[in-house]
């Protein structure tokens, strides 16, 4: 609506109350108050019956359109879902040719030669797994336990009785 501060309100009134007068002021807020009402309800159903007309002409439908275009980023994330989709479908029913038997031969040879590594590569797995089980828990006590070196200390201080043998040596 109209962009009006207190500034401009307390003007308003100081400007009617001088022009209208004490008296015709109340009868021509009620008068203003009225049109405003009025002029509300004549927007209110201005409003209404343009909705109505946009639903009856599918407006609704360009709407709808519009707000997708103006989010690309949605759009598109659809897209790449309805693309998965359509891949993950198309290659759980895709038939794969059966293999020559020249070529089943080899292909069983592999997948049994990766078994029998797999299974050697669980077993050492075990092994190790047992042999650090193993050491872990063996007693520390076996060990000598090496003794730690005192640590020296130097007198840098000399008693006065060191001092005087020493000056009496000198004498």
């Amino acid at each position: 609506m109209l962009d009006l501060g207190w500034t401009e309100l307390l003007l308003i009134g100081i400007v009617a109350l001088i022009v209208v007068g004490p008296k015709d002021l109340p009868g021509m807020f009620q008068a203003v108050g009225k049109f405003v009402g009025k002029a509300k309800g004549m927007a209110r159903e201005f409003s209404r019956a343009m909705n109505d007309a946009a639903d009856q002409s599918g407006v609704n439908d360009i709407q709808k359109s519009f707000k997708a275009a103006s989010n690309p980023m949605k759009t598109a994330m659809d897209e790449v879902k309805k693309t998965t989709e359509n891949a993950t479908r198309d290659l759980t029913t895709v038939d794969t040719p059966a293999l020559s038997p020249e070529r089943q031969a080899q292909a069983d040879k592999i997948r049994e030669k990766s078994a029998e590594m797999a299974t050697a590569r669980h077993a050492a797995e075990a092994e190790a797994k047992a042999a650090a089980e193993a050491q872990a828990t063996e007693p520390t006590d076996s060990k000598p336990a090496k003794p730690k070196p005192k640590p020296k200390t130097k007198a840098k201080a000399k008693t006065s009785k060191t001092a005087a043998a020493k000056a009496e040596d000198k004498a």
